[in-house]
């Protein structure tokens, strides 16, 4: 009864912390303002969900947790626990070839990366010394391989391309004995023994966690964004109804780590690296991330959309790809709410990436080669959506686009395009992305329209998503 009686007690507290706790805080430094600037441009990125769990095409790490949404389809847990944690010495990607990847990607129209340095398990795809469990360690099949430090080597591919590099790195680690202590039990995802009763432990793995990110900042080359996950990490001060729900013990302990000391660190190295804590709104919070799922209406702070090409993060051998059509149109309503769209891809064990992944970059791509400059550098334009129409505008605002998004079945452009939402002066010229032609365009209301000619119509300068200039200059 006490204990449900305080439980009650911390819902009733969360809710009526002040609203600044999930106000977004801008960072001061002129250089972090300035690259989440230059990062806010870029709209489109690539991320790589790969580990030695590949090859058992399984959720990324984790069926290693014991909560009751996990399936394991019947094994017994501490022996499917031993045998995934064996998978190191099968991990053996012999395919690996992070050139191959980049330029797919960069031509796909993605301009920055984000690559999984280590997930929830704690296999870490760099060459740590703070651990063994890597796939440089002496276990791993793959370890002798001159491409080793997969980390390194895609970080060099995709950077010698022209991406900005962003350090995937999960705060919990369900490997080290100093998070999921083996003298107890793993109940759920958070650490499993009491921090108060244990403090120089947790003292051992806030210095851990340390000093592997420092091995990122310091020996990987120029790194953009140093991208944090497994938000139940955190602070006391931050937790909320959703955090309790994966079975957070706040009467207990907490599980902050010094994000301050972190960031310090990141920026003495990195300076102006872009941190993203995610879900911790606060000053680590650069920018912010919903996770499969584009959100209803613009946010009043910077963020990404995270979202897989097929149905989950990691590789699967029976993917299910969405479409190009869907992923375009994500895009395109992504960027026009003012957001970037990080897209993600799971690699094989072997090292290679899907035929029909490379589809559809390859698809993507020659629709960015149409329709890219109403994607980058852009900024939301209100209504931001009208009908099938979205909307974005270079950031001096004197050049408007509308992206027109085509059902699955409409292949032929329409006759009129008519906005009722935007007025235009009589200078203003509309041309057809992909094309040299001004179209012709009259004031309807307080609107315009637009005709489209019928060579256009019957055969558009390409598909899913037709696109306006509309120069005001």
């Amino acid at each position: 009864m006490k204990r449900i009686l305080l439980l009650a007690f911390l819902l009733f507290f969360i809710q009526t912390l002040p609203a600044q706790q999930h106000t977004y805080i801008p960072d001061p430094d002129p250089l972090v303002q300035q690259n989440l600037e230059s990062w806010q441009d870029l709209k489109f990125g690539f991320m790589m969900h790969w580990g030695a769990y590949s090859q058992w095409g399984v959720v990324e790490s984790w069926s290693l947790c014991s909560e009751d949404w996990i399936n394991r389809k019947g094994a017994n847990y501490v022996d499917y626990v031993r045998r995934y944690e064996q998978l190191p010495t099968t991990f053996n990607p012999e395919k690996f070839d992070p050139e191959k990847w980049a330029a797919a990607a960069w031509n796909a129209g993605m301009r920055y990366v984000v690559f999984t340095t280590k997930h929830h398990d704690g296999f870490t795809m760099f060459d740590s010394k703070y651990t063994d469990y890597k796939i440089t360690g002496p276990d791993c099949a793959f370890h002798e391989n001159p491409k080793a430090d997969v980390t390194r080597h895609i970080f060099d591919a995709f950077r010698q391309r022209g991406f900005k590099a962003g350090a995937y790195f999960s705060k919990p680690d369900w490997h080290h004995d100093d998070y999921w202590a083996p003298e107890w039990a793993t109940p759920n995802r958070c650490n499993n023994y009491d921090i108060r009763k244990y403090p120089q432990r947790w003292k051992r793995y806030e210095d851990f966690t340390f000093n592997q990110i420092e091995e990122l900042m310091t020996g990987y080359g120029p790194i953009d964004i140093l991208w944090l996950d497994g938000g139940w990490v955190r602070p006391d001060s931050t937790i909320n109804e959703e955090v309790l729900s994966w079975g957070y013990d706040l009467p207990k302990w907490g599980q902050a780590i010094d994000m301050h000391r972190i960031a310090r660190m990141a920026r003495l190295h990195q300076p102006g690296i872009l941190i993203v804590d995610r879900s911790v709104h606060g000053p680590y919070e650069n920018y912010r991330t919903p996770e499969q799922q584009v959100p209803d209406k613009t946010l009043p702070y910077p963020w990404e959309t995270c979202m897989t090409m097929a149905g989950g993060w990691s590789y699967s051998f029976n993917p299910n790809y969405k479409s190009t059509r869907s992923l375009v149109h994500t895009l395109v309503d992504v960027v026009a709410k003012g957001g970037n769209f990080l897209l993600n891809v799971g690699p094989s064990p072997d090292g290679e990436i899907d035929p029909e992944a490379y589809d559809r970059l390859r698809e993507i791509g020659e629709w960015m080669a149409v329709n890219g400059e109403a994607i980058y550098g852009t900024r939301p334009l209100a209504p931001y959506k009208e009908g099938k129409v979205c909307l974005t505008q270079k950031k001096d605002g004197k050049t408007l686009y509308a992206l027109y998004l085509a059902d699955e079945d409409e292949r032929r452009m329409p006759s009129k395009i008519w906005l009722s939402s935007l007025t235009l002066p009589k200078t203003a010229k509309v041309r057809l992305l992909g094309t040299a032609e001004f179209l012709k365009w009259e004031p309807v209301g307080k609107g315009f329209l637009v005709e489209i000619p019928e060579r256009w119509q019957a055969k558009p300068p390409c598909g899913y998503a037709w696109g306006l200039e509309i120069d005001l200059k």
